[in-house]
């Protein structure tokens, strides 16, 4: 049975029960938290492998890119199913990409702006008037689906992996 379903609109809400789900059955998965959003929902980095060679992948820097963390976090399901089954994945050994790469998964960059677009931002609330009225500026721009910037408008995340580097 598949833990994350790609047939629905994602939000922060699910991002967080389907790592939780994947964590559980997948103890081998690193996941960390290393910032949090303006609305203080955290964001997530999922490491696969121990490899000295390293990789980052990102998904949802714009609002209207919730499609993108869906991807991600099939493949880390993906991956996981292939590393426990000793399999390939895309014609790749899992076994030998976990001992040679470290790949790094930040699944939801921008958590506040895929639930305002995906509707789990409740219209009432004050971060959804406050980037109503950073739409204002961008006019061209549907708001709210097709909306592209972030809750404040600017960049909101400040975070380094030092992990990575």
């Amino acid at each position: 049975m598949s833990i994350v379903s790609t047939n629905q609109n994602y939000g922060y809400n699910l991002l967080r029960r389907n790592l939780l789900s994947l964590n559980t059955k997948y103890p081998f998965l690193n996941i960390q938290v290393v910032g949090n959003s303006v609305l203080g929902k955290n964001i997530y980095v999922v490491k696969l492998g121990h490899g000295s060679k390293k990789v980052l992948y990102s998904a949802s820097f714009h609002a209207n890119e919730w499609i993108t963390s869906i991807l991600l976090m099939k493949f880390i399901e993906d991956y996981c199913i292939a590393y426990v089954n000793n399999s390939d994945l895309y014609e790749y050994s899992i076994h030998n990409l976990f001992n040679e790469v470290s790949i790094y998964i930040m699944p939801m960059v921008n958590p506040d702006g895929v639930d305002l677009v995906t509707g789990f931002l409740p219209s009432y609330s004050s971060a959804y008037q406050s980037a109503y009225k950073i739409s204002n500026v961008f006019p061209t721009i549907p708001f709210p689906n097709g909306w592209k910037a972030n809750i404040r408008g600017v960049d909101f995340i400040n975070f380094h992996l030092y992990f990575i580097a």
